[in-house]
């Protein structure tokens, strides 16, 4: 592990309001690049009451301004969702504004439901290529000057905003592998086909102008407590959120419950629990451990971290305590 990053959906608890949680946010950015995170990503969801980073590249910026080193970026943009160009305008202006510190993640999901999908782009009219080629002409507006005929990027053309490849299958891992772009893979919510993805990945992976050799991010969800038990409570909420999405009633995200096996019934709680098993939950040692697992088993060049804990204080104080297993685990693979 090169690096270890954060991700941040901008939960919104029960019982607070977007602006709640947008605060929120810029707070643990600032902790976080206090606490040595190399990268901050936001991600799109759409119509979804539990989650504020919609409009993304808006609140990447108020993160970037708010913090001075640490990168920021999206994890991801859904690129169905818009025109290429559209996205090379709003990430060459954040990267006019923040040189060097901008990341783009792509994806192909919708990030929502069907329905708010038709909203977002008025038809869902495509074919299986578009996708590379988006992704392809949206590299062209971010490239050098001339590169992308008499349609530019104004602000973009000649930022060469980093672009990465996101999935939660082989598609993703594959496309990556072709442009020779970074891999992140959503493993903090859909883990089953992780081993198989990076090792398509790293396999078939073609050097390019924008990496030499391949780079895979995965992510997990992270939830430290000063005992086992509270971090248990704390991770109850996002479980909690999971079921409830999953059984068609999304809402904010819950407050937390001692005993978890009696909101959720037991087929769905089983289901949750396998989308949700690339996780780390625990007193600094037990993360410690089940971090360390999770890098020996999958070597990545970066993990990146989330959770969404209700309460605040307790979920700044959680990533705090996953900055310094991941400090202590990167020193120990750097001695070795």
């Amino acid at each position: 592990m090169k690096q270890f990053s954060l991700l941040d959906l901008s939960p919104v608890p029960e019982g607070r309001t977007a602006a709640h949680a947008l605060a929120n946010t810029v707070d643990l950015a600032q902790t976080a690049e206090a606490a040595g995170y190399h990268r901050y990503w936001l991600a799109e969801h759409h119509n979804m009451p539990g989650i504020a980073s919609a409009a993304t590249s808006i609140v990447i910026s108020q993160v970037a301004a708010a913090t001075k080193t640490m990168r920021v970026g999206a994890g991801g943009i859904m690129l169905p969702n818009h025109a290429p160009l559209v996205i090379a305008e709003q990430f060459g202006t954040l990267a006019t504004l923040f040189p060097g510190r901008i990341d783009l993640g792509l994806g192909r999901a919708p990030g929502t439901d069907m329905l708010t999908a038709r909203a977002l782009r008025r038809n869902l009219t495509s074919d299986e290529d578009s996708f590379p080629k988006d992704v392809q002409e949206l590299i062209t507006y971010l490239g050098d000057p001339g590169d992308g005929g008499r349609v530019r990027a104004i602000p973009g053309e000649g930022t060469h905003v980093p672009a990465w490849i996101l999935g939660s299958s082989l598609y993703g891992a594959q496309l990556a592998a072709a442009f020779g772009l970074p891999y992140a893979f959503a493993s903090h919510f859909a883990p089953q086909m992780l081993d198989e993805a990076l090792d398509i990945y790293r396999r078939s992976f073609r050097p390019s102008e924008h990496l030499a050799e391949p780079y895979a991010m995965i992510a997990a969800g992270v939830f430290a407590a000063d005992t086992d038990a509270e971090a248990e409570y704390l991770n109850s909420s996002q479980k909690l959120a999971f079921a409830r999405l999953r059984m068609g009633n999304p809402g904010k995200l819950p407050r937390p419950v001692e005993d978890i096996t009696a909101e959720i019934p037991p087929q769905v709680l089983a289901q949750v629990n396998l989308s949700l098993a690339c996780s780390a939950t625990g007193s600094p040692a037990t993360i410690k451990q089940e971090l360390r697992m999770l890098l020996d088993r999958y070597r990545p060049d970066e993990l990146i971290v989330t959770g969404m804990i209700h309460d605040h204080a307790a979920r700044v104080r959680s990533f705090e305590l996953a900055a310094n297993a991941l400090r202590e685990l990167k020193d120990e693979r750097k001695a070795a």
